[in-house]
């Protein structure tokens, strides 16, 4: 069998939802985002989703072209949804020219998607410091081996800094990483999205109106 038979032969033999699917009543929802994100979110580890903290973040280059890459959550709260990378990273200099992006949350195991969009915002240096210190020894060293989206030359390059940047974790935990940034996505809109067997899905938006409150408006699926 061909790569191109195989690969259609397995892609329409897939099927979503082979499991039971929870409910989910849009007029008992909160009045705000934030509260029924944590819901959900809470709801999908306990239902068995593997990393349900990982989403998608889109953003736009200079010239406008859409760009996206799955990363991790690191916080939720009344600032907005939290992430960390560095700001000459690709996504950092994307941010740095547009503040606009959007996020992305799929959760198969329970039928639910999170779309959120709104404008980025780059925190602190201490802000971002105290990001990279709670987290692992690798993720310290993955920062102080930096160059994030740069070329590569070679795979031996990349073992030689990220050796270096492994001793250096170990030996300084406290070892600064300059262009390591914590941000933060103000929402301006948020969508939760809950599957249904029977195609009537049920989609419920949040929009901010002009005065900061909540609007909250039901999609057609």
């Amino acid at each position: 069998m061909s790569d191109s038979s195989a690969f259609h032969e397995v892609l329409h033999s897939l099927r979503v939802w082979d499991v039971p699917l929870p409910g989910f009543d849009p007029a008992a929802a909160p009045g705000e985002p934030l509260e029924l994100f944590r819901e959900w979110f809470v709801h999908a580890a306990r239902a068995g989703q593997a990393e349900p903290h990982t989403m998608s973040l889109a953003t736009v280059d200079a010239e406008g072209r859409p760009d996206v890459r799955v990363l991790m959550l690191h916080d939720a709260d009344e600032r907005g949804w939290h992430f960390a990378s560095h700001s000459t990273s690709a996504k950092g200099r994307q941010l740095a020219g547009r503040a606009d992006a959007a996020l992305g949350f799929y959760w198969p195991a329970v039928g639910r998607q999170v779309r959120i969009r709104g404008r980025v915002v780059a925190c602190g240096p201490d802000e971002s410091r105290a990001d990279l210190a709670v987290r692992s020894r690798g993720a310290l060293a993955a920062a102080l081996t930096g160059r994030q989206s740069e070329v590569l030359d070679s795979a031996d390059e990349l073992a030689r800094a990220s050796a270096a940047s492994w001793e250096r974790a170990g030996a300084e935990p406290d070892a600064p990483a300059p262009t390591w940034t914590r941000y933060v996505l103000e929402p301006a809109e948020a969508e939760f999205f809950q599957g249904d067997a029977a195609r009537r899905h049920v989609r419920l938006r949040y929009r901010r109106t002009d005065g900061a409150a909540w609007l909250r408006e039901l999609l057609w699926p």
